[in-house]
């Protein structure tokens, strides 16, 4: 089982997301369990400017898209695949992956 994620040196945690999108609830349930209590949620749904702004800086256009401090992780997949390898962990510690 892996330790909850506490400390300074915690890295900052964004996701662009939409309201009813099943993958950003499964990347937030995951994250959730990896010791994750704050996730700056940025709803791409309700602002068009925000969505412009995620396909500029990811260069991809569905969500989710996550970010673990400047790290651009992609989506649900690219979460799961991550977590599978134990990078995750790494990551959500303030290390590079």
């Amino acid at each position: 089982m892996n330790a909850p994620v506490s400390g300074p040196a915690r890295p900052r945690v964004r996701m662009y997301t939409s309201a009813v999108c099943p993958f950003c609830i499964r990347a937030e349930r995951l994250l959730r369990t990896r010791g994750v209590d704050d996730i700056e949620k940025i709803r791409v749904d309700l602002d068009p400017d925000r969505r412009r702004e995620m396909i500029q800086i990811t260069g991809r256009r569905t969500v989710p898209q996550i970010f673990i401090g400047d790290y651009h992780v992609g989506g649900c997949e690219d979460l799961q695949a991550l977590d599978r390898e134990g990078s995750l962990a790494t990551l959500l510690h303030g290390q590079a992956a």
